[in-house]
């Protein structure tokens, strides 16, 4: 399964609001960043981070706030990350913090789009489909996209056992370790507890469990992913069924199959790049950030 870490710096945000323009204003909170037109806001897109990313870190690595502004949409930035998957209570709690935001700046709750990068990816697709079951919040979205999650647990916990036993790449074996240590200490070994894996996850492909998802059937969605078998293979050694983009591909054809007419799985090729230049096929610019505005205006 690909790599689920990004880089991030150590700042912290401050509960501070300022100008950016005449008709624009930013807000910073510890929880979250906003900017959103002052007036006549048009869509509202909320974005998760991966692992560990912050606000300031998804802006980096994905800079969409001036097609945002073009097309008066508000963006928020979650700072909410580390999470693979979502207990009950914390769907509630984090359904209940949407809320809050939505609510404290006025923002309109009839079109409403969330997206994520990695980790960040299961968080908005697990946090949409909770969202649509609670109508009592008021926020249900009109679409969701991942960009490139690993949203399989069984399958990341069986990559990082193949991960550990190549002992190729230290980047490797520090996540794997870490993978599935945090796995185990909340599941047990997938190979006797298939059933919890499949009450959190996703996605479980080796039963094609999609039950976590079938809220989702009327929303638009995308699935946006980089299978670029040749650097994962060069750089960790990695097996095209040990990718994310196997697993989305796998989900995305599950669900089609089930009557999900709204869905695109959208693999692409040579797009992947960190802000700093280095070549990564798991990063946010797999996203044709026009495409995606596009899509959320139609």
């Amino acid at each position: 399964m690909a790599i689920i870490f990004t880089s991030c710096t150590n700042s912290v945000s401050t509960e501070t609001s300022t100008s950016v323009k005449a008709e624009f204003r930013e807000i910073k909170q510890e929880t979250y960043e906003l900017t959103k037109p002052t007036e006549n806001i048009a869509k509202v897109l909320v974005l998760f981070g991966g692992f560990p990313e912050k606000p300031e870190d998804i802006k980096r690595e994905f800079n969409i706030l001036d097609l945002a502004k073009q097309n008066s949409i508000a963006v928020v930035y979650m700072n909410y990350n580390q999470k693979l998957w979502l207990a009950e209570t914390e769907k509630q709690k984090l359904a209940q913090q949407l809320q809050t935001i939505f609510t404290d700046h006025q923002l309109p709750t009839d079109d409403i789009y969330i997206g994520g990068f990695s980790s960040g990816g299961n968080v908005s697709l697990l946090i949409s489909a909770y969202l649509v079951a609670n109508k009592s919040f008021g926020l249900v979205p009109k679409g969701v996209f991942l960009v490139d999650s690993p949203i399989d647990l069984v399958a990341l916990y069986r990559s990082s056992e193949k991960n550990l036993m190549r002992n190729f790449s230290e980047v490797s074996v520090q996540e794997s370790t870490w993978i599935i240590e945090t796995l185990e200490k909340a599941f047990g070994d997938p190979h006797e507890q298939l059933s919890t894996y499949e009450q959190y996850a996703v996605y479980t492909s080796v039963t094609d469990n999609i039950d976590n998802l079938k809220n989702l059937k009327d929303l638009k969605i995308r699935f946006y992913t980089e299978p670029d078998t040749t650097w994962w293979k060069t750089n960790r050694k990695a097996d095209y069924d040990q990718m994310n983009a196997f697993y989305i591909k796998k989900l995305s054809e599950s669900l089609k199959a089930s009557g999900f007419n709204q869905l695109a799985y959208i693999p692409t090729k040579n797009k992947g790049f960190r802000a700093n230049g280095d070549r990564h096929p798991h990063s946010w610019s797999i996203v044709d950030k026009s495409q995606l505005v596009q899509w959320i205006m139609d």
